[in-house]
């Protein structure tokens, strides 16, 4: 059976995630077989596995640090916020449907058993198994059937280490505060702090560190520092999102407000002399060099904001003026003449698109779920060099599209996928940009039409896997490694 580490955080987005990435590249280093785990999340960013399960795209992302395929098991608990108060539940990559807050309080604990099945499955196929809490342990109001901080501790009897965010302040009030919020077993259970995101000399930092040892009696095991590297992020906290600067290729993406796996573009900003950055009000759009729309969980709601805030016009008019527009999955079925959800699956109604493809969009209850590969079929003129590229991702809607247009790809499985006419691109195929083939097709053009060249084409699986290792790196020599040995 395999060993467990645990990291719980102060609140939500203290570096957890990638503090868990960085552990289980430091461990395969090590020469072990570590594997991720988070019983429950909640995200808008998803994954599809090799079998057609859905799962949290930051355990996809931790199990591509630590070289293993990603599982369905290493997040058996998937919520996608559907609204404020609602979120769609997947379990063991399985839709069971979707529920208010509410209910699914009053449901969490009837998953014990399935979220423990497999837990104990990757048990017996791994050396080690990280796991990450969700926001913080000391939610004293949400902390009855906890399946995700203590709770979860508990079950799989794992030492956990507590991360507090320097960056954002307070940190002394997040570590020792949450520290002396939980109950005595509880704090037995934290072995070690760990203070994130430190910028600057950290040798200041040497009283700070006694003075949380002493009034929380809990080591501190690492101060970690602000980390520049590019890895996947997991959901709208993402310091992705707040980026508004332009660099010589301009690529502007809506942020739509239920924006929905915007990883999908990180393949594009790995350029140098590119920016990906989000428009949240039109404003800010300004005059990009491509535009485009994301996916979405509630592409009616968003489609609705889009006209009203002005995005919509907006948009239609750099078209008009020769900027390409892209469209994935929520932001493909936006593109069309119409959008309909006769079943309620996302909240029901009907909407006009943007009436820039040919295309209409039907939502049904069944979730399409399967990883895909194709081939760039459309003439594709404003960038030639794109058709013939080759392409892979995954597809996950629950909308069909019928299209009165040219397809975009042309799939292995005989199918086909998107529409296209000139200027306008949709698909539904998730990391469509993750080929560098598509990428530097893209990029290229868009360099060339400002007399310049992108250079070579970047393979997103190498850039990766060295942004993992400038991460493991600088995490090991933060960390004190064989404190955490000894926890295990």
């Amino acid at each position: 059976m395999a060993k467990a580490i645990m990291l719980q955080g102060t609140m939500s987005n203290v570096g957890k995630s990638l503090l868990c990435a960085a552990l289980c590249r430091i461990f395969r280093q090590d020469g072990m077989r570590a594997v991720p785990f988070k019983s429950q999340n909640m995200a808008l960013n998803s994954y599809i596995t090799r079998e057609g399960l859905e799962m949290g795209r930051a355990q996809a992302m931790q199990a591509e640090a630590a070289g293993v395929e990603p599982s369905a098991l290493m997040n058996p608990v998937l919520l996608k916020p559907t609204g404020d108060t609602g979120s769609q539940v997947i379990v063991n990559g399985e839709v069971r449907g979707n529920m208010r807050a509410a209910e699914y309080f009053r449901y969490r604990k009837s998953l014990i058993p399935e979220i423990m099945a497999a837990y104990n499955k990757l048990s017996e196929q791994a050396d080690i198994i990280v796991i990450e809490g969700a926001g913080s342990p000391a939610e004293l109001n949400l902390k009855r059937d906890d399946i995700v901080n203590m709770g979860l501790a508990e079950l799989t009897d794992a030492p956990v280490l507590l991360v507090g965010d320097i960056d954002r302040g307070g940190v002394f009030a997040q570590l020792i505060g949450t520290v002396r919020l939980l109950e005595e077993d509880e704090r037995g259970r934290i072995r070690g702090l760990i203070v994130n995101k430190f910028r600057g000399d950290r040798s200041l930092f040497d009283d700070g560190v006694k003075i949380l040892e002493e009034k929380s009696g809990v080591p501190v095991v690492g101060v970690v520092p602000y980390i520049e590297c590019d890895i996947d992020d997991e959901d709208s906290l993402s310091d992705k999102l707040c980026r508004t600067s332009a660099d010589i290729i301009d690529i502007a993406a809506i942020k739509l407000p239920r924006i929905s796996n915007f990883t999908d573009l990180d393949a594009l900003a790995q350029y140098e002399g590119v920016s990906v950055r989000y428009a949240e009000r039109p404003s800010e759009l300004r005059e990009p060099d491509m535009i485009v729309i994301p996916g979405t969980k509630n592409t009616i709601s968003d489609m609705r904001w889009l006209r009203e805030s002005g995005f919509e016009a907006l948009i239609k008019k750099r078209s008009a003026a020769g900027t390409p527009v892209f469209g994935i999955c929520g932001g493909y079925q936006m593109l069309g003449k119409r959008i309909s959800d006769p079943e309620n699956t996302e909240g029901g109604g009907e909407i006009r698109g943007m009436e820039l493809l040919d295309t209409e969009t039907v939502f049904r209850t069944k979730k399409t779920r399967t990883r895909i590969t194709g081939d760039i079929t459309a003439s594709c003129e404003d960038f030639p060099e794109l058709r013939g590229a080759h392409a892979e991702g995954y597809e996950i809607h629950m909308g069909e599209t019928i299209s009165h247009e040219a397809p975009l790809l042309k799939l292995s499985d005989g199918r086909t996928d998107g529409a296209y006419k000139k200027g306008i691109y949709g698909s539904y195929l998730h990391g469509i940009f993750d080929s560098a083939e598509v990428s530097h097709a893209v990029i290229n053009e868009l360099f060339r039409r400002k007399g310049l060249s992108a250079g070579a084409s970047v393979s997103r699986r190498e850039y990766k896997e060295r942004q993992y290792d400038i991460l493991a790196d600088a995490v090991r020599s933060s960390l004190d490694m064989e404190m955490i040995r000894k926890m295990l």
